[in-house]
């Protein structure tokens, strides 16, 4: 087996440099603005993001999921509502998101509260999804459960497409969340170590503004 020296990685960041005068007045609008430099600079999946929970144990638990929408009222995903992190959801709505986006030296930091999504939404996104995927949908209805081998998936598979061979409905575990952000990290990446934190929290009552912005040490 071949072995690094891990510890001797290292890249010089410089990117250029984040400013609190240059940022929008709420983190959802600085995000968009993230977000079209991300999708520019033709990053793959610029929309992959971390999703960390922890469920009723405290145990904590972390997978990449794909942003689905963004807006004034938060982030969105959807995923099968048997799955682990939609159980730790259940058990502890707080959830945080990291968007990686390493060629720009970029990462953004969310932390807030995961809400389920309207039904109509839901169902709305579900129909946008291409058959196979809408099928893999029900495929995986167990999500997250122990399977004894991926022949039970493929002739899961199989079944379903005989079943539904043309419209697929929505199935009753499947759906989305929103996550309505309470602190929002915008990282840039600087020479030296020296990286700039720029974050924006909910206000405190008798701050101005929705938003308050303070820089963090790197």
């Amino acid at each position: 087996m071949e072995h690094h020296d891990v510890a001797a990685f290292r890249e010089s960041y410089m990117g250029g440099g984040l400013h609190a005068r240059d940022l929008a007045p709420d983190p959802l609008t600085q995000f968009g603005t993230w977000f079209t430099d991300a999708v520019g600079a033709g990053l793959t999946e610029p929309n992959a993001m971390v999703l960390s929970t922890v469920d009723a144990d405290g145990r904590p638990s972390v997978r990449t999921v794909l942003l689905k929408g963004y807006g004034p009222d938060g982030f969105r995903f959807f995923t099968n509502h048997r799955s682990r992190k939609a159980q730790a959801i259940a058990a502890d709505p707080r959830v945080a998101l990291l968007f990686p986006w390493h060629p720009l030296r970029r990462q953004v930091i969310v932390e807030g509260t995961a809400e389920h999504l309207p039904r109509e939404e839901s169902a709305a996104y579900f129909a946008t999804r291409p058959y196979g995927s809408q099928l893999g949908a029900w495929t995986s209805e167990n999500q997250s459960a122990v399977i004894t081998e991926r022949a039970e998936l493929e002739r899961r598979y199989v079944e379903l497409e005989e079943l539904w061979p043309h419209e697929v409905p929505l199935p009753d575990f499947w759906g989305g969340y929103r996550v309505m952000p309470m602190r929002v990290e915008f990282w840039q990446g600087r020479p030296d170590r020296l990286h700039d934190r720029l974050r924006y929290r909910r206000a405190a009552p008798g701050e101005e503004g929705e938003w308050a912005i303070e820089r963090l040490s790197p």
